[in-house]
């Protein structure tokens, strides 16, 4: 278990908003997320709870910060 595992969805979309970015849409099972600058968006399968950490270090790739950004965040999201 690392330190990004056992993040609930609802929490998860609670720090993407705190991060800055907006829900666009839902296609199917997954949810696209999008913040002014990002090349692609966001992705997240609503069938997984909670959200796997891979998905979770792909996106951060995705919104260009560092794991200690996002923990910094997570740490207030409650």
């Amino acid at each position: 278990m690392g330190r990004f595992s056992n993040i609930s969805l609802s929490r998860y979309r609670r720090i993407l908003q705190a991060l800055g970015l907006t829900y666009v849409r839902t296609k199917g099972g997954h949810e696209m997320w999008f913040r002014e600058g990002m090349l692609r968006n966001v992705v997240l399968q609503t069938h997984l709870d909670p959200v796997p950490e891979r998905v979770v270090l792909s996106n951060l790739r995705t919104m260009g910060i560092t794991a200690g950004e996002f923990e910094r965040i997570m740490q207030t999201i409650k």
